[in-house]
């Protein structure tokens, strides 16, 4: 439990008045309910004309008896007497009356004690999300090359949802149930210590026997969690993947595979389901078992010669022992539900507390602008296990200059980019802008000097307008079609029926591969960045498309420090200097025609790709 009260503290602070909303209005529900059971006793002796003793009235301070059998003797004395002057029917009603009044009110504050925890419920479960969020925005790309999305999706929804299912449902049970065994204990108490006495011994049997089902619920439930992350992540591969799946006719093959996941998951969730349905029945079973036990034994309290309580009473504690064992149930039930959260709320952690190591200095070096150069000094970059992409880079790029990055796949060309806006650190030397090394400067001020445009294009399932918009605040019409027109995008986005308001669909379905380009080329240029990252911006276009997206690119590129990954050499002809790479080290630089004059490397490279 030490696990729950912490995920309480860290999550449910911001909502500690209404907490203690909930604390009262359950303390005046459990103080109402004992008043309109007490109520049943004079009821029982009007209905069953019980008791023929004669009260008369004993003053609370005469300290002839205990206050409990002061306050009993004067109810009795004051429902003999109203009996006498009203009759024996009308204070029958009366009680009636009294005993619904009092059931309204304790209702009602079991009605707003449950209410004041549904803000603590859903607000606790939307912060747990947005943290989730954030916490995933935050992360440095490294992370996402190690973990399946489909798995941080699953995190997102399925252990969010158990959590909210399993840990804040429960909530409002162990604020209420805590307090009503507490009055009701206490009530049973002054009825009869022996009879509690007794009851006592049974308690901890049965909460202990109740107890060994949810022994392994956790640890079974981690393994199913863990099953449906499996799933999740088969799911977005399949729709990721779909045009290759029918192209190589493997439906079939998808298809058992994620039989075999959810077949798995359908075991192991059967387990955990079963131990939750057992726990109902359990409980029920050695709640009435310990109701009989008490039945006979309060029995003989009765019916043996010294009667150590009367039979109205002995109803009355009957029906508050029978009150109490709901509560113990409730809690034995929220025993159950909670490590099915506590498994969850692991897996949810995992993300929320996973190492940062792009991490921003207290007081960083704040930049506006870039001014000279951006010098790599002897950088070098390998993955955590130790696999080596990057080996003593030396490179100077000048600002207004056009640099060009080629070599095989694999050879770290991707990597040393990141490296500028830092989605990954060097793991040695160093990187700087203007003299000023990157991991001293503002995360936010370092990433504003650059624009990006990739091979693949990443829009958003949202409008033209927004997508080119994105990251400008407060962009105007004319701002973004200014932009477009200088993408050579004006044109195709007029001829949709909605402009500039079309929904381009989930990454941009809804248009070619070039649109999509040009479109991400404009949010370029909208943003008018003084450095610019092109990561073979036309790879992917046939002839026409890389035509027109080129023009937009040499538009893009005026002007302004230019880095581009290229794989088509004939893109980067016109490059103020090309570098050539090889396992994470540049082998060769020049321009195009010195390059080729050298006959090495990129020679090479040429020549396979003019055959």
């Amino acid at each position: 439990m030490k696990e729950f009260w912490k995920i309480l503290k860290r999550f449910a602070s911001p909502y500690k008045g209404y907490l203690g909303g909930s604390v009262v209005l359950n303390i005046l529900s459990a103080l109402f309910n004992v008043f309109s059971f007490s109520l049943l006793i004079p009821i029982l002796q009007i209905l069953f004309n019980i008791n023929e003793m004669q009260y008369e009235f004993i003053a609370w301070d005469s300290g002839v008896a205990s206050l409990k059998d002061i306050a009993i003797n004067n109810l009795y004395w004051f429902v003999t007497e109203a009996m006498g002057k009203w009759g024996a029917g009308t204070v029958l009603l009366l009680l009636c009356l009294a005993l619904s009044l009092i059931t309204a009110v304790k209702t009602a504050c079991y009605f707003g004690a449950s209410a004041v925890m549904i803000p603590i419920r859903t607000g606790v479960v939307k912060d747990i999300r947005t943290s989730l969020y954030n916490k995933i925005l935050s992360l440095p790309l490294g992370y996402f090359s190690q973990e399946r999305k489909g798995d941080i999706i699953a995190r997102m929804s399925g252990d969010v949802q158990e959590v909210e299912n399993s840990i804040t449902s429960v909530l409002d049970m162990l604020i209420k149930n805590p307090i009503l065994i507490v009055f009701y204990l206490g009530t049973l108490i002054a009825i009869s210590w022996q009879l509690t006495v007794f009851v006592l011994v049974f308690a901890p049997l049965m909460m202990w026997l109740m107890g060994l089902i949810g022994r392994r619920l956790k640890r079974q439930s981690t393994e199913a969690q863990s099953l449906w992350s499996d799933t999740m992540s088969q799911v977005e591969e399949t729709l990721g993947g779909l045009r290759i799946i029918k192209a190589f006719l493997a439906e079939k093959k998808m298809s058992v595979r994620f039989d075999s996941v959810t077949e798995q998951m359908k075991r192991k969730t059967s387990q955990v389901a079963t131990r939750q349905v057992l726990a109902h029945p359990v409980s029920e079973f050695l709640g009435t078992l310990m109701i009989a036990i008490v039945l006979w034994f309060g029995g003989t309290l009765i019916l043996g010669e010294r009667s150590v309580i009367d039979a109205p009473t002995f109803i009355f504690y009957m029906v508050i022992l029978y009150s109490v064992i709901q509560p113990i149930k409730d809690l034995a039930k929220a025993a159950y539900s909670i490590p099915k959260g506590l498994a969850s709320m692991d897996r949810i952690d995992a993300i929320l507390n996973a190492g940062n190591p792009i991490a921003e200095k207290e007081n960083p070096v704040r930049v506006r602008g870039f001014e000279k150069q951006i010098e790599f000094k002897d950088v070098s970059f390998h993955y955590e296990d130790g696999r080596e992409v990057l080996h003593d880079v030396n490179l100077v790029i000048p600002k207004g200059r056009t640099l060009a990055i080629v070599g095989a796949s694999g050879a770290g060309k991707s990597t040393l980019v990141d490296l500028i806006p830092r989605f990954y650190d060097a793991s040695s030397g160093s990187l700087t802008i203007d003299g000023v090394d990157v991991k001293d400067m503002s995360i936010r001020d370092l990433r504003a000097l650059m624009g990006n445009v990739n091979q693949d294009p990443i829009l958003f399932n949202d409008t033209i307008f927004n997508n080119i918009a994105f990251g400008v605040e407060g962009a105007t019409r004319e701002q973004v079609e200014a932009a477009a027109r200088i993408a050579n995008a004006h044109d195709f986005i007029m001829e949709k029926e909605a402009g500039y308001d079309t929904n381009i669909g989930d990454r941009g379905v809804k248009l070619s591969g070039g649109q999509r380009q040009r479109i991400s080329i404009a949010r370029a240029i909208l943003k008018n960045p003084p450095i610019l990252i092109l990561d073979e911006a036309t790879a992917s276009l046939d002839t026409e498309s890389e035509r027109i997206v080129q023009e937009a690119l040499d538009r893009l590129m005026s002007s302004r420090t230019t880095i581009a990954i290229a794989h088509r050499l004939s893109t980067v002809k016109g490059a103020d200097e090309i570098v050539v790479m090889d396992e994470g080290r540049i082998v060769e630089r020049g321009r195009h025609e010195e390059l080729l004059a050298k006959g090495g490397f990129y020679k090479k490279l040429y020549d396979m790709q003019s055959l």
